[in-house]
């Protein structure tokens, strides 16, 4: 009784304090984002409501140890996303260079590394293959740099990125309750944050994350996923499947710019929810119909965990057509509005 008041204490604290400093934050003209070729948005808007989810993520940490002793596996998950709070701060600010934004990544996926989180099988349903070091290492390197990264580029559209960090921490929040509290509470407290800046996010935002808001989620979300697959609370194809949303359109428009020879590194405007927008959808319509996505492919990695073996593959093939349909629905949309693409 008193844990459960406890967290549920812990958790409404961290969404006032973020929702808070949202607020304030969003009346202040410090580091305004302005308008540019990838930009959704027309005037200009302030991009720190990543320093509200970061102080509220740090009020729910530093309570949290008054009762819970979180895994050592945890510490090293906090170091990783401050180093990667204060290259994204700096690059907010316009100070960092593309390659010492890379590096402080890889670096931060080092630490993660370095303290036991790695990705080191390949699980689907009925199947599971334990990898060597010399490959679970590069492999989780570059799945934790490009997790970062692809929450940075999905965080061009308001209440996108914070809607998806708080469904999809809510998951496996709730995956983790029956099992361990502390890794429950710590989706939980992201969740919350994630929640609290919504206030000021969802549209029509007055705030946006910036590259500090979204590269700690991104690290935080592909930490999440492989601390619980490695201790087991579920396969990893269920963690992956819960930031799915997120994963595929990030890893479809990359490998469909290279395909077409386009250059990958410049500001663009093709991931499935800005085509959407271009098309003559509203923010709201897009963002809304997004959520439903997302909580489906939350609700239905929790659903999976009880299933046999051969529905759990049946999951896996029903979403692969739902994003084949989902980027078929996009194409149309393109041609009703007259939209040429290539």
């Amino acid at each position: 009784m008193t844990s459960s008041f406890g967290v549920a204490a812990l958790l409404l604290l961290t969404l006032s304090v973020s929702a808070g400093l949202t607020l304030r934050l969003s009346r202040s003209p410090m580091l305004l984002d302005h308008p540019n070729e990838r930009s959704l948005h027309r005037a200009p808007v302030p991009r720190t409501g990543g320093l509200a989810v970061l102080a509220a993520l740090g009020c729910a940490l530093a309570l949290s140890l008054t009762f819970l002793a979180p895994g050592r596996e945890w510490l090293w998950v906090a170091a990783a996303a401050l180093l990667v709070a204060l290259i994204s701060f700096l690059d907010d600010r316009g100070e960092v260079k593309p390659l010492f934004r890379l590096l402080a990544h890889l670096s931060s996926a080092l630490l993660l590394v370095a303290g036991g989180v790695l990705w080191d099988r390949v699980e689907l349903p009925g199947l599971s293959w334990v990898l060597p070091a010399a490959i679970a290492v590069p492999l989780t390197l570059l799945f934790v740099t490009w997790m970062i990264n692809l929450y940075n580029f999905m965080d061009g559209m308001d209440g996108l990125a914070g809607g998806m960090a708080v469904l999809g921490f809510s998951s496996l929040a709730v995956i983790g309750w029956e099992t361990d509290l502390s890794y429950a509470l710590t989706n939980a407290a992201c969740a919350a944050a994630a929640g609290g800046f919504l206030v000021g996010n969802f549209p029509p935002a007055r705030i946006f994350l910036g590259d500090l808001g979204s590269a700690v989620l991104g690290l935080l979300a592909a930490a999440s996923i492989l601390v619980g697959a490695r201790h087991g609370f579920f396969p990893l194809w269920a963690g992956l499947l819960v930031f799915s949303p997120f994963i595929v359109d990030a890893t479809w428009t990359l490998l469909r710019r290279l395909m077409r020879g386009e250059p990958v590194w410049q500001a663009h405007r093709s991931h499935f929810y800005q085509r959407l927008v271009l098309a003559g959808w509203s923010h709201r319509r897009t963002v809304l119909w997004s959520y439903l996505v997302m909580g489906a492919c939350g609700a239905t990695a929790v659903a999976s965990l009880d299933m046999s073996e051969r529905d759990q593959g049946l999951v896996l093939a029903a979403w692969a057509i739902i994003y084949a349909a989902i980027g078929l629905r996009v194409r149309l949309a393109e041609r009703a509005a007259g939209i040429a693409r290539g």
